[in-house]
């Protein structure tokens, strides 16, 4: 195993400390539990919005935590879900009168732990609502779930019930927002090679050197199947035709595209796939009205993609473009 680490027990810790070094202007981290504030929290009359999960997806969530976007994120260790003293913690530091929404990926870990610090949240007095993001078209059930995994569309559902809670939208207001970014994203994601997780010091699973894992999670989980590796063309064809089919997707849609790189995919090979994407998208008559394309949630330095559809709106395209200022997402300010 070859990483810029020291003690594997401390990469997250050290990472955070990194993190709270580089972007001082927008957040802070409070440690033991760990947990990623942003810098000016709480915001008065402000719903906080937040996210967490195991680390080792980064950016997200820490790197999304800033205006416009989360008040805070709560990382776990490597691909392990946070605790709800953690969870807690965050919903502690953030929230006011306005209450607080917690978006969840549906990972059976997240679900039940940040379930129970939104009942010991509530058992204080504080406003909390969560939802659970399961965008995932490519398996029903799978290692870490019940139901459809949570994904890329996460990137795109905090940016959006942020952008919401920035412009002073009520918890209700926001959660129903949530509600309906989550029926209209859509994702599917592979793998070239595997991710090895600090801890553990060895891939997480065998892909021999002429093979595709179609349909993998952000963990590295197994996928609809093992194929043989195809040219981009065929390959991107493949993904958008699962994605497009599942909600379904229909000639006239406006469409934002998240073309996602899960870490050690460069940004020739992406920017080649989310051209393909945009032409056969263009020849089903669905229109891509935004786009966000690079490493936004990842699965550490596995060799993959995935692709992201979200149905548009006025509504979700005007809080897309609102300002946000985080260490990964900045426009409009």
């Amino acid at each position: 195993m070859k990483k810029i680490i020291n003690d594997p027990a401390n990469v997250v810790a050290e990472s955070l400390r990194g993190l709270a070094a580089a972007h001082s202007d927008v957040l802070r981290v409070q440690y033991d539990p760990d947990v990623v504030v942003r810098a000016d929290a709480p915001v008065a009359g402000k719903v906080a919005v937040i996210s967490g999960g195991g680390s080792g997806h980064e950016p997200l969530h820490g790197g999304f935590v800033g205006p416009g976007m989360l008040a805070a994120a709560v990382p776990g260790a490597v691909f392990t879900s946070p605790t709800p003293d953690a969870v807690q913690a965050a919903v502690t530091a953030t929230t006011g009168d306005a209450g607080a929404l917690l978006i969840v990926k549906n990972y059976t870990g997240d679900v039940l732990n940040f379930e129970t610090a939104a009942e010991l949240a509530a058992a204080e007095g504080l406003d909390v609502r969560s939802v659970v993001i399961d965008d995932d078209v490519a398996v029903k059930d799978s290692t870490y779930t019940a139901g459809r995994r949570g994904v890329g569309g996460t990137v795109l559902l905090e940016k959006l019930t942020g952008a919401a809670a920035e412009r002073g939208d009520s918890l209700d207001a926001v959660t129903a927002l949530a509600q309906k970014v989550i029926g209209q994203v859509r994702s599917i994601g592979v793998a070239l090679t595997a991710p090895t997780v600090p801890h553990a010091g060895t891939p997480s699973f065998d892909l021999g050197d002429g093979e595709i894992e179609f349909g993998i999670g952000i963990h590295g989980e197994p996928g609809r199947e093992r194929i043989p590796l195809e040219p981009a063309d065929a390959l991107v064809a493949r993904m958008v035709e699962a994605v497009v089919t599942d909600l379904p997707f229909a000639s006239g849609d406006r469409v934002l595209l998240f073309t996602n790189s899960m870490g050690g995919t460069p940004l020739v090979e992406l920017y080649l796939a989310h051209g393909i994407a945009e032409r056969l998208l263009a020849e089903r008559g669905i229109v891509v009205e935004r786009r966000l394309v690079g490493p936004y949630i990842t699965s550490l330095e596995m060799q993959g993609m995935s692709l992201t559809l979200l149905k548009l709106d006025d509504e979700l395209t005007e809080l897309w473009d609102a300002p946000v200022n985080t260490p990964a997402l900045r426009w409009g300010r």
